[in-house]
């Protein structure tokens, strides 16, 4: 028994000579680290060891792999824009008598709470149609055409109806290429919507609405290009975000023999739909030119020194097929390879195209163009 005792005590020594070896080598290395190491380190003869040994040192940094969860259901992304989408059934009147009366399924979006859809033109029957739309509830509304807004091509209904689920528009401008988005259309089932997901492919800054190889100064330029598959299914429709709001309208125009498929900035779908909701649509003003967007390249190419306005421009070199006869322009004095580089002192350039610079302004207003005519700067006024 007394044997034991002499051995516990001998194990209870070791183990507490151990413990205040660890305790005092503790609070010596803090010591060192915070205190007497850089006091040496300033000491010249003990600068270089020291220097050596933290070289030497290896930090091990802790690395968390965070998983982000995104939702791989188009629908659930969807799901609060899609009640929003609605049917649009255009029924030719003209001929109320017919057995066999044209008729036309496209899609739409609500874009207030009181019922205003607006789609694209070639989504309906434009003239002497009657219109029925169906809504994501099994609804049915007769519809009234608003108006047709020739500069973007887009087509405003209104039905008598209050509370209605409208879609919210994102700000074009934050879009790039790269980001995902959704496209929505009609299945052409009642109450059905089809979708399809892709990725903004390009913003084309120079294309323009006239279906020409030349730009109108009366159509839209700049739109939005994506990869999905099959757009004519979705003509009229809504391209939103992931956040499910409003980022473009799919749209049309038939060039080069084909279809061509594309999405109208939604912050100029919010343009369009101000004049709509004030009746101004048909104040859009009018030049009557046709002309080429400088670009780098283009001015490049033809050694051109400038590189940003609008040349007015034919193939033809004929002025009479850049100029429209009889038209704003040409009474203003404008000329074949005239280069319009500003309207009312704001600069053209690929952010600011020259028809969207015209198209602030409505029927009726004066402009002033500043215009490189003949390596001349002038000033020339325009009575839209």
């Amino acid at each position: 028994m007394k044997l034991f005792n002499e051995k516990t005590k001998k194990a209870l020594f070791f183990i507490m000579i151990i413990f205040f070896v660890f305790v005092i080598g503790g609070i010596g290395g803090v010591y060192m680290e915070a205190y007497l190491v850089p006091r040496l380190s300033a000491v010249p003869f003990f600068e270089k060891f020291l220097k050596k040994a933290s070289e030497n040192v290896t930090v091990i940094n802790r690395v968390e792999q965070v998983t982000i969860k995104e939702s791989d259901s188009v629908n659930e992304i969807s799901s609060g824009a899609s009640i929003s989408v609605v049917n649009i059934i255009s029924i030719n009147s003209e001929n109320s008598f017919a057995q066999n009366q044209e008729s036309k399924s496209g899609t739409g979006i609500l874009v207030t709470s009181d019922g205003v859809i607006v789609t694209y033109r070639d989504a309906i029957i434009e003239s002497e149609a009657s219109y029925i739309v169906l809504l994501y509830n099994e609804e049915k509304y007769e519809a009234k055409l608003m108006g047709i807004d020739n500069f973007t091509n887009l087509a405003y209904l209104k039905i008598e109806a209050n509370n209605l689920s409208s879609i919210d528009f994102a700000n074009s401008n934050d879009f790039r290429p790269g980001n995902k988005l959704v496209a929505i259309g009609n299945s052409f089932s009642e109450y059905q919507n089809r979708f399809s997901a892709g990725l903004l492919s390009n913003n084309n800054k120079t294309f323009n609405l006239s279906g020409k190889t030349v730009a109108s100064s009366e159509k839209l330029e700049g739109v939005f290009e994506t990869d999905f598959d099959n757009q004519k299914n979705y003509l009229g429709g809504p391209v939103i975000s992931y956040g499910g709001e409003l980022v473009g309208i799919i749209g049309k125009v038939f060039m080069d023999n084909q279809d061509v498929f594309f999405q109208i900035p939604s912050n100029m779908v919010k343009e369009s739909l101000e004049l709509a909701l004030n009746g101004e649509l048909e104040k859009r003003p009018t030049l009557g030119a046709y002309y080429i967007t400088m670009t780098k390249e283009y001015a490049l190419t033809h050694n051109m020194k400038i590189d940003k306005g609008a040349l007015i421009y034919s193939s033809s070199g004929k002025n009479s097929l850049a100029i429209i006869d009889g038209s704003v322009a040409q009474k203003a004095g404008l000329r074949i390879n005239d280069l319009i580089i500003a309207v009312n002192g704001e600069n053209i350039d690929l952010g600011n195209p020259f028809s969207n610079l015209l198209s602030k302004h409505k029927k009726g207003h004066q402009v002033e163009l500043t215009v490189i005519r003949n390596e001349n700067e002038i000033k020339i006024p325009v009575q839209l």
